[in-house]
């Protein structure tokens, strides 16, 4: 057995689907960019089927992207197949990923409609025919495809064995087990692995691939199980983004591989030097920061505190470190940026966090960079990536904020006038509310006439101090549609207004 283990990496698609986040074509773009520096085997890069937005997405990272396999995400769907297909036609390693349930829960729960058999009996032979049909489909489009069969984790093993010979049968190059609810433990998944490798007669024709959740805390310990006992590909995301409480990291994955090569025996051919920039990426385009204390990556991964554990680290690093700092892409050098650094400057550090910017969004950037930088006396990365946030829109403006004031104070009645550009037309308007936020986006409602419903509304400083840019994300829900809006100042009621009228212009644009 090969001692590769191939890296597919799903933050652009089951990523994406936490809670909360939404990349559009081109974070997803910028995202892919780096994934292809961190050297993963595959990228999925999307749900064609899903929106045109997507379908749109994974159009332009198998065109543009070189080197990783580009995968498509379908349900056992003809046109969701289909779509994939017209996504992917232009790539130059495609990947068509189907399936379908395997679990009797899901075979039962979902699929109730007796066009599907009336008995699990009935059902399961359905489903079954269902997936060969899916796979043969894909084999029309390209020759490499993957099947999942969803929440294998539950499955019964017998019916899964029978499923995953007769989609190899048909053409399926990677089976793809799932433990789509993290409801497994390492042992019991690992065993599952084993029995697979030993029950399924054609399994030597495909590579077993795992992808776990984290429900219960154990992705990665599951994953590692699997891979332990003969899965050579594993799946995840960069910091373990997702579904519910996520998927397995893809960074702790890599590195417990590498750490302790001496126990599983396997590699990969990630360029783990990439994963500090890959995470900090992922970070800032989901708008989901990363614990201080998360493994691997996280900003205490390499600080020491305890002077027990300072005075062992001083004498010799590996007292208290299986890995070096650098392994991951951390620096313990740093450029500090200040109002006298210059676009150069600046320029660079935006690239080792992994933006490549147009000149014109540089000296865009550069500008709101100076007007940062002069109040404060070091800008720091977060700083950077909030003022991107704030000024490279990849939607069209409906509404320009041009003008705001507000009148607060412990006795006076929280006031708040405004004057947006709507189109060629210049409106102003003023209202009351309970405090200065509430007053300005009562004042934004009513001049750009819009019924919108503030769902959530959150407010960071992404740095410490006074002068500290403060990051606003507020989500609005208006005819159906949700979005997000962010916006960051050193003023934290004009970042919570740029927040607003950005979701504002989200949501025009989603019309």
């Amino acid at each position: 057995m090969s001692d590769l283990v191939a890296v597919f990496d799903t933050t652009l698609r089951d990523g994406e689907q936490a809670a909360g986040t939404r990349l559009g074509s081109r974070d997803k773009l910028t995202v892919a960019r780096q994934l292809a520096r961190l050297n993963v085997d595959v990228i999925e890069a999307g749900y064609p089927a899903s929106s045109p937005d997507d379908f749109e997405a994974v159009r332009q990272i198998s065109r543009e992207i070189q080197g990783p396999i580009v995968c498509a995400l379908s349900r056992a769907v003809p046109s969701d197949i289909e779509a994939c297909g017209a996504a992917l036609d232009k790539a130059a390693r495609p990947r068509i990923h189907t399936g379908i349930g395997a679990s009797d829960i899901h075979i039962m729960g979902k699929f109730r409609d007796e066009r599907y058999g009336r008995t699990l009996e009935e059902k399961r032979a359905r489903i079954l025919q269902l997936g060969v049909d899916a796979v043969k489909l894909a084999k029309r489009y390209t020759n490499d495809v993957q099947f999942y069969a969803e929440d294998a984790g539950r499955a019964d093993t017998a019916y899964l064995f029978v499923m995953l010979e007769a989609v190899i049968d048909a053409g399926a190059t990677v089976v793809n087990i799932p433990d789509t609810t993290g409801y497994a433990v390492p042992e019991q998944f690992g065993n599952l692995i084993r029995g697979i490798r030993e029950n399924v007669p054609n399994i030597a024709k495909a590579v077993i691939s795992v992808h776990c959740h984290d429900d219960l805390g154990l992705a990665v310990a599951n994953a590692l199980a699997g891979i332990r006992n003969g899965a050579r590909q594993v799946e995840g995301t960069i910091n373990g983004v997702g579904e519910r409480a996520g998927n397995a990291a893809i960074e702790e994955v890599v590195m417990a591989l590498r750490t302790r090569a001496d126990y599983f025996g396997v590699r990969t051919n990630i360029d783990a030097r990439e994963f500090h920039r890959t995470s900090r990426l992922v970070a800032d385009s989901l708008g989901m920061a990363v614990p201080a204390n998360k493994a691997v990556i996280g900003a205490n991964a390499f600080s020491h505190s305890s002077g027990i554990h300072v005075d062992g680290f001083l004498k010799d690093r590996e007292t208290y470190e299986i890995m070096r700092p650098e392994d991951v892409g951390f620096d313990e050098s740093r450029v500090v940026l200040t109002a006298r650094t210059g676009r150069h400057g600046l320029s660079d550090r935006l690239a080792k966090l992994g933006y490549e910017l147009s000149k014109e969004e540089l000296d865009q950037t550069y500008q709101r960079f100076l007007a940062v930088a002069d109040k404060k006396q070091e800008v720091f990365d977060e700083d950077l990536i909030a003022i991107l946030h704030d000024e490279l829109h990849p939607v069209a403006e409906t509404y320009q904020l041009e003008y705001m004031h507000v009148y607060s104070g412990t006795s006076a009645i929280p006031t708040a006038t405004v004057r947006l550009r709507i189109g060629e037309e210049t409106r102003e308007g003023a209202a009351i509310g309970d405090g200065p936020v509430d007053a300005v986006y009562k004042s934004i409602t009513a001049v750009t006439n819009t019924k919108v419903k503030l769902l959530r509304y959150d407010i960071r400083a992404v740095t410490s101090g006074t002068e500290a840019i403060g990051e606003v994300t507020v989500q609005l829900e208006m005819a159906g549609k949700r979005t997000v809006g962010r916006g960051a100042s050193t003023d934290v009621i004009e970042a919570s207004a740029k927040a607003y009228v950005d979701g504002l212009n989200k949501l025009a644009g989603a019309g």
